[in-house]
């Protein structure tokens, strides 16, 4: 099963970085404004994405300020069955930050299209942590010709 890959370094701490990706403060700070949960493990997160849809993410692993992972427990169709990790390492005054989008079906242009999107994505997080201010939907860079 192919999975998309992405590394970012971002100059601020494992565990401030942990936050961005375990509140409902941070995760809206850079992946979208409509963003409701408990962030306990076990429970869902709800990210809406207005007139595209929405995602809803399971909490399923946290190991505070270096490890979180999510199932899609409903979502594009697509992604049914994949997973999202977020694994945290300091090297000096940086996080790396190792994202994961596994156990996708099959590879596809939809696929492609995610692949960057989450890159920007990660780039929202990234300036989010380094700057307090995200590109968070519907803020985010837009990258094709349907407006998402």
């Amino acid at each position: 099963m192919p999975d998309i890959l992405h590394k970012v370094a971002i100059k601020a701490s494992p565990a401030e970085t942990y936050k961005a990706l375990t509140t409902m403060d941070g995760l809206s700070g850079w992946w979208t404004t409509d963003t409701q949960g408990a962030g306990t493990v076990g429970s869902l997160i709800h990210f809406r994405f207005a007139d595209r849809g929405s995602i809803d993410m399971k909490i399923a692993e946290l190991e505070t300020d270096k490890h979180v992972l999510w199932e899609v427990a409903s979502g594009p169709d697509a992604w049914s069955g994949s997973k999202l990790s977020f694994d945290l390492a300091q090297d000096d005054d940086f996080t790396i930050l190792l994202f994961k989008h596994k156990d996708w079906k099959e590879a596809s242009e939809f696929m492609h299209h995610c692949s960057t999107k989450w890159a920007m994505f990660l780039m929202s997080l990234k300036a989010f942590m380094e700057t307090g201010r995200g590109a968070p939907f519907p803020n985010d860079v837009h990258i094709s010709n349907k407006g998402d």
